[in-house]
């Protein structure tokens, strides 16, 4: 497929998280974690399983998860907005 992959998929009522989940040896390099090019691949990738997943009138959304030793896990709710 060539389109990138998705970590996890979780719903919440109406809405459904394609969730990308990085891991870091540190708190420093989670800021470079995720990029651009990244959320690109993921959301391609949510793109094609969004029809399993997902119906009629769900919001779809891609979130983030970032985690390193000794850091609570960082979420980033709706990361990737279609056109950036």
């Amino acid at each position: 497929m060539g389109a990138g992959e998705v970590d996890l998929v979780a719903r919440k009522g109406r809405t459904v998280a394609f969730i990308e989940v990085k891991w870091r040896s540190s708190r420093a390099a989670l800021d470079q974690a995720i990029d651009a090019r990244r959320l690109r691949r993921v959301a391609r990738a949510a793109e094609a399983l969004a029809p399993r997943f997902a119906g009629p009138g769900d919001d779809v959304r891609i979130d983030v998860i970032l985690i390193a030793p000794g850091t609570w896990p960082r979420r980033i709710a709706n990361a990737w907005q279609p056109g950036a």
